[in-house]
């Protein structure tokens, strides 16, 4: 089963409709997504696996691998690093996105299969389903939900499901 991003403010699971936000940058094909653009990449990208905060949440439900988060988590979002688009480790020699978030987004993130197999520098990284902001405010390329959709979402996910970005 897929969470179906079927607009950037509407998405789909079970045959229930759930709301969401995408990036700022809108919805656009791959080919034109690039690092740092804001935008969402439409297409289907699996459900890697699920990191979650386990001093703010217990572990979700799920039939998806899980791991708890640690202060010293990141993700690498320069296109020159070695581990472009990978999870890393803090201290790290460059900047990078950081997972320990003073705000809530973070708790759950489930890093998406979006440029990884292979991953090409510069055509953008850290794409996640994760928390949305209270007022639903876009992303920096990332699909987002509730904490109640999230979690239906991924008790309800299976190691086939994906998010399906579709062009609006």
């Amino acid at each position: 089963m897929d969470l179906i991003v079927k607009t950037p403010h509407l998405a789909a699971w079970n045959c229930r409709d759930m709301r969401c936000a995408v990036g700022r940058g809108g919805i656009v094909m791959p080919d034109i997504k690039n690092e740092g653009d804001g935008a969402t990449p439409a297409g289907r990208w699996a459900m890697r696996e699920i990191i979650y905060r386990a001093d703010r949440i217990n572990l979700p439900q799920t039939k998806l691998p899980a791991r708890a988060m640690t202060p010293d988590d990141g993700w690498c979002e320069n296109p020159a690093d070695a581990q472009y688009n990978k999870p890393v480790k803090h201290p790290y020699p460059i900047a990078v996105d950081e997972m320990w978030r003073q705000d809530h987004i973070y708790d759950i993130v489930v890093p998406l299969g979006y440029n990884d197999g292979p991953i090409i520098p510069g055509k953008g990284s850290a794409i996640f389903l994760h928390l949305a902001r209270p007022d639903y405010a876009p992303s920096a390329g990332c699909v987002t939900l509730a904490q109640e959709d999230l979690l239906t979402v991924l008790r309800e996910a299976d190691l086939s499901s994906a998010v399906e970005i579709r062009l609006a």
